[in-house]
């Protein structure tokens, strides 16, 4: 599954330097000047777990693999990139592929970090960003809304239809997002095909200095406030000092550091963890002396379609799935006292898999 998060916000936010400690495997180029980043930066994170661990512990694997998510550096945006502003066009395009957003905002003062906003404000600074995604998704319902409007005098399925783009063209003006809209599911598909960038799930960053990093400060607490409404969660950090714990290979010298400024573990963990869940994602394992790995499904995947993750042929000839509970599995230890115990259950293809279950499929192809 290869879902993707983007990163984006104001030039010189903190935005590369973010991706560089988050991302596996590429790094990007951090400056201190505008457009930095021009062509978006890809790169993949494992998303940490500790369930991970403890199934290893107790199984013994030659190898552990995590499940992983895309992650997308994005080039900072600018007021007016709506209309084609410092390059807009082409960035909001790469918005437009991700399936949810880390929206980085500078919670922090430092002279010489340039800024072209004005003073620290960082409740401005996400309107601007929210602001330039929300002209744009206008422009994208306002082309739809004319090819509907005709449509929708002899067709009941576009009459629907319009309802609904009529409905996102009125919260647009009012300078609110499509995700505060609360749509259903089957309104939702009346705008699946423009891939609006305000529908997508957003998690805030407030890059914040040293002296903030764990109690935050008068801008990251502003922020938090503004955000309330929509329900999103604020992860306060500060991006340079997890680009160094990300750099350090040993890891008792990541320990160290951290112990120094009282960590208990890498802020960019949490982050990951919340961004694996904005895109509404859960894992299943497959245990085994070869391996432990933990494998993406989106919640509610019935056992045919989870299957289908580790190969297509799993769900094309599924028979049924073996199933362990992720607790009963810590609390007897393996996989036969499990099975001893009556704790290993037979599955069907009605089943819905459940975040954290331990699973081998049966198949015939």
């Amino acid at each position: 599954m290869a879902l993707q998060v983007g990163i984006v916000g104001l030039p010189n936010v903190g935005k590369s330097t973010l991706f560089n400690a988050v991302s596996n495997s590429a790094k990007a180029q951090a400056s201190n000047y505008r457009f930095c980043t021009i062509d978006p930066n890809v790169g993949l994170v494992d998303v940490p777990d500790e369930r991970m661990t403890k199934l290893a512990e107790l199984v013994k694997p030659n190898r552990i693999v995590p499940t992983q998510l895309e992650i997308v550096d994005i080039a900072g945006l600018v007021r007016g990139a709506s209309k084609g502003e410092g390059l807009g066009n082409k960035f909001l395009g790469n918005i437009r592929e991700v399936d949810a957003i880390i929206h980085v905002i500078r919670c922090f003062e430092d002279e010489n970090v340039l800024r072209e906003e004005g003073a620290i404000n960082p409740v401005s600074d996400k309107e601007i960003i929210d602001t330039e995604l929300q002209l744009k998704d206008l422009e994208s319902i306002e082309k739809k809304l004319q090819r509907t409007e005709k449509m929708a005098k002899t067709d009941p399925k576009a009459k629907a239809e319009l309802e609904v783009l009529l409905r996102c063209k009125t919260q647009l003006e009012q300078g609110k997002s499509i995700r505060a809209l609360g749509l259903e599911k089957e309104e939702r598909t009346a705008i699946a095909d423009l891939f609006l960038l305000t529908e997508k799930p957003v998690l805030y960053v407030a890059n914040v200095d040293e002296a903030s990093m764990h109690t935050g400060n008068k801008y990251s607490e502003a922020l938090t406030e503004a955000v309330k409404a929509e329900g999103a969660q604020v992860i306060v950090m500060n991006n340079t000092l997890e680009a160094q714990i990300a750099e350090m290979e040993a890891e008792d010298d990541k320990l160290m550091f951290m112990e120094e400024y009282k960590m208990t573990e890498p802020a960019l963990n949490r982050l990951i963890r919340s961004a694996y869940k904005l895109l509404n994602l859960d894992t299943y394992f497959t245990a085994g002396v070869q391996e432990v790995r933990a494998w993406t499904i989106h919640k509610g995947w019935k056992a045919p379609q989870a299957a289908s993750v580790i190969h297509t042929d799993f769900e094309k000839g599924f028979i049924k799935a073996e199933v362990i509970a992720y607790e009963d599995f810590i609390k007897y230890g393996s996989e036969a006292a499990c099975r001893d115990n009556g704790k290993l259950r037979i599955e069907g293809k009605e089943y819905i898999v459940k975040d954290g279950d331990i699973m081998h499929f049966r198949f015939n192809v």
